[in-house]
């Protein structure tokens, strides 16, 4: 069997669950010459150069900043990754050729079901990047009404300010799909009040490292249910590694 490489791409990414994830799953299944690496880059310009360049690759994961910028660089656009407008897994074939796929939205929508009771209708998606988007796909996928939160309010988005006791009483389902809070930045959490969280809220957080985050512990607090971005992730990773063994 000849080697087959994968890998990440992203910034600023050493602390990436995916590296640690896809080697474990390599050693369980016994693939010896399956490797997954980092590639850690300033600019998604770089992209081309790492697919050219690195022999035997397969596949990659992309995560923040690059799942909008990559689309352009890439030969085909699967039908939900098109109508999404975000990319978090990119095929490469033997001619490297690319075309990318967006499994978060698959991930997200594995993990939020299980949560899910009826008066969770609606749902507020904080911060507007790629990430939200597969958010935004999952939640129409399961008929949950969504709107999102950004710094700066218009006649679209929330602001952070706009969110009252009235906001909260509509909203059921808080999702945090912006970096806030990931490590080492653990003090950081999305602007809110969290003392209008209740028992009827579900709060979730895409980030993972740490478990559970200052945007996690402030919701749970006020007795929301809470649950962190480990099992999107392993869910949109595990999609991931079936689209690469088509």
């Amino acid at each position: 069997m000849k080697p087959k490489q994968f890998g990440l791409i992203g910034r600023n990414i050493s602390y990436s669950f995916s590296a640690g994830y896809f080697k474990e799953k390599f050693d369980n299944l016994g693939l010896k010459k399956y490797s997954y690496n980092n590639f850690d880059i300033e600019s998604i310009d770089k992209l081309p150069k790492i697919i050219k360049k690195t022999e035997g690759l397969k596949g990659l994961n992309v995560t923040i900043p690059y799942k909008e910028e990559v689309i352009p660089l890439l030969d085909k656009l699967s039908k939900n990754a098109k109508i999404i407008g975000a990319v978090n897994t990119i095929t490469v074939d033997k001619n490297g050729k690319t075309k990318g796929y967006n499994t978060d939205f698959y991930g997200f929508k594995k993990a939020l079901e299980p949560l899910l009771q009826p008066h969770h209708k609606k749902a507020l998606i904080l911060g507007t990047g790629g990430a939200s988007k597969g958010v935004a796909f999952a939640l129409r996928k399961l008929m949950i009404e969504y709107d999102f939160v950004s710094r700066r309010g218009d006649e679209t988005v929330f602001g952070y300010d706009d969110l009252d006791t009235e906001v909260f009483n509509d909203y059921q389902i808080i999702i945090n799909t912006s970096p806030l809070g990931t490590y080492p930045n653990v003090d950081d959490c999305p602007p809110l009040d969290y003392t209008l969280f209740t028992d009827k809220h579900i709060a979730l957080d895409l980030v993972y490292n740490p478990a559970e985050t200052k945007f996690l512990r402030l919701a749970k607090q006020q007795g929301a249910i809470i649950e962190n971005g480990y099992a999107m992730l392993v869910h949109q990773a595990e999609k991931a590694w079936k689209i690469w063994n088509k």
